[in-house]
């Protein structure tokens, strides 16, 4: 039978100018050395590879992983953990060591990859014989596209690129045509015949997506798409607040959670979309969200109060601004909630991050940590290699 589960994301309660602001209930931490982030990296990698490992190089969706039938993970927090690996080979001074660790990961997409549809692109879950497939979902194909485009920046592997722009082929293939639908427009978020939602983060890193790909071949269609996705989600999901909204569905009902994740891929595409056009629009657009942001989740729990896989892709796409136009306000955050989790959440006897201790680890947040070090370690100079 073929596998249509797919972790469900935890559900919580739901200005320009260079400085945040003023009078935040949580101030960010100066930066940790980049020394102390390498090995915080390093140490989380390995006790991922320690408690997350198989012997044919796929990984477990949790530890313990006694209470899921599946012997592998989706393909979501699989590309988290690329992501990570990724991350640490591009470690200045140190990565290398990771080099072959990072081209694992990459070969380890290929069970997951489904060439039997039209477009082609990445199941859910691992395909025969390995397992039973499951729904595509596009954030799934997005974040695994933009590791692709981090890994071909990297290493020069075209084949890395080549698959990039096949998961994009499928991005667009997932845009909503029907015009009588409210906010008409945008990409779904899966495949699946359970949910008609069209997602801020079904488009904003597709517009990613599409904008490294222009900037690297510079075909002006994955420029038209990637504004025709930023203008989606900014017609119809964008806050009053200056931050984004989830989704909408069919019925033009908004889930008005404000997740990190969604503000981390909105700015993330300005960003790029300043970078592609040079219009300074673009650029005021991504300092306000990042301002919006940092206080919006620097009060109250402060970024702890949201899932780890999402405070990653948010962090990424804040120092990607922070190459663009630098501020010291970005770094400081980023290492502020590294270091509380580190004191706060890891058990040192393993390694692992027990963010909820009712339940069991799993690789998708031991993986956004990893990003997060190893993220702390690299220098501003070298951000624009992410994707």
């Amino acid at each position: 039978m073929v596998v249509f589960k797919r972790l469900i994301r935890p559900v919580l309660a739901a200005g320009l100018g260079l400085a945040l602001t003023a009078g935040m209930a949580v101030q960010p931490a100066a930066a940790a050395p980049a020394s102390s982030a390498a090995d915080r990296a390093a140490s989380s990698y390995a006790a991922l590879k320690k408690y997350f490992g198989t012997s044919n190089g796929l990984l477990l969706e949790q530890y313990p992983n006694a209470t899921t039938n599946n012997p592998y993970s989706y393909v979501w927090p699989y590309s988290q953990a690329t992501i990570g690996a990724l991350n640490l080979a591009g470690i200045p001074g140190r990565g290398y060591a990771y080099d072959a660790e990072a081209k694992a990961r990459i070969a380890g997409y290929a069970p997951y990859w489904n060439a039997g549809t039209t477009p082609p692109g990445y199941d859910s879950y691992v395909r025969p014989p390995l397992g039973q497939g499951g729904d595509k979902f596009y954030d799934d194909n997005e974040w695994i596209g933009l590791s692709l485009i981090q890994n071909f920046k990297s290493t020069g592997n075209r084949a890395s690129l080549a698959r990039a722009a096949q998961t994009f082929q499928l991005v667009t293939h997932g845009w909503d045509t029907d015009t009588t639908h409210p906010c008409a427009g945008g990409v779904f978020w899966t495949q699946a015949p359970w949910s008609q939602d069209r997602n801020t983060v079904s488009n904003g890193p597709g517009a990613e997506l599409g904008l490294h790909l222009y900037l690297l071949t510079g075909k002006k269609s994955y420029l038209d798409w990637a504004k025709r996705m930023y203008d989606w989600a900014n017609g119809c999901l964008l806050a009053p607040n200056g931050l984004y909204w989830d989704h909408i569905d069919l019925a033009g009902t908004i889930e008005k959670t404000q997740w990190s994740y969604n503000q981390g891929v909105m700015l993330g595409a300005s960003t790029l979309l300043y970078v592609a056009t040079h219009d300074p629009k673009y650029l005021r657009s991504a300092r306000s969200i990042a301002s919006a942001a940092l206080a919006f989740y620097q009060s109250g729990k402060g970024f702890t109060g949201q899932p780890a896989e999402f405070n990653s892709i948010f962090f990424k796409n804040l120092l990607i601004l922070d190459a663009v136009h630098p501020d010291p306000s970005y770094r400081a955050a980023m290492a502020g909630y590294a270091d509380q989790v580190w004191t706060t959440y890891r058990d040192p006897a393993t390694g692992l991050f027990h963010f909820d201790p009712t339940q069991p680890v799993t690789l998708l947040q031991q993986g956004s940590m990893v990003q997060t070090y190893a993220l702390l370690a690299w220098p501003r100079a070298a951000y624009l290699k992410l994707a």
